[in-house]
């Protein structure tokens, strides 16, 4: 079977990757326990990937939003 790593990239690429491959996948999300940093639910990213039989598990989060702090400064 073929091995691909899709840690850490953008969900829209690590699905064209495991399609273009033809590996099948299952995805599930995970969500901060709180929510005191706001986060953009439209670019989700993968944060867990492992191999079960034929099947790559992937878990995805959605990428924290750059705010502007009380003092003036974009948080990078």
């Amino acid at each position: 079977m073929e091995e691909v790593d899709v840690l850490g990239i953008p969900w829209q690429e690590a699905r064209e990757r495991l399609q273009a491959l033809g590996l099948a996948f299952d995805v599930e999300w995970t969500r901060p326990a709180r929510d005191f940093f706001p986060i953009d639910e439209q670019s989700p990213y993968v944060v867990r990937q492992r191999r079960e039989g034929d099947t790559v598990k992937l878990v995805l989060a959605a990428r924290l939003r750059k705010e502007v702090s009380h003092h003036g400064l974009q948080d990078q």
